[in-house]
């Protein structure tokens, strides 16, 4: 999976790898549910952990912990 090109101007592409493989190995979130999510973030400029939310695919809690883990990023 790769991340999209507008995506990477927000974030390096090594923090955004690494924050692929936490929202899979930590929060347990598959792929294709991440990519879901990208399509929209490609589309509406949203933030992805804002988008996994709204499209129901995390909880409030999880939000925070991906918000948390993009702090000390």
């Amino acid at each position: 999976m790769k991340p999209s090109h507008k995506i990477k101007k927000i974030m390096p592409n090594t923090t955004y790898e690494q924050l692929l493989r936490f929202l899979n190995e930590e929060l347990a979130l598959s792929y294709d549910s991440i990519a879901i999510a990208q399509r929209s973030v490609e589309q509406t400029q949203g933030p992805l952990p804002m988008l996994l939310w709204q499209y129901g695919l995390i909880n409030l809690k999880e939000l925070e912990q991906i918000y948390d883990w993009l702090e000390q990023a």
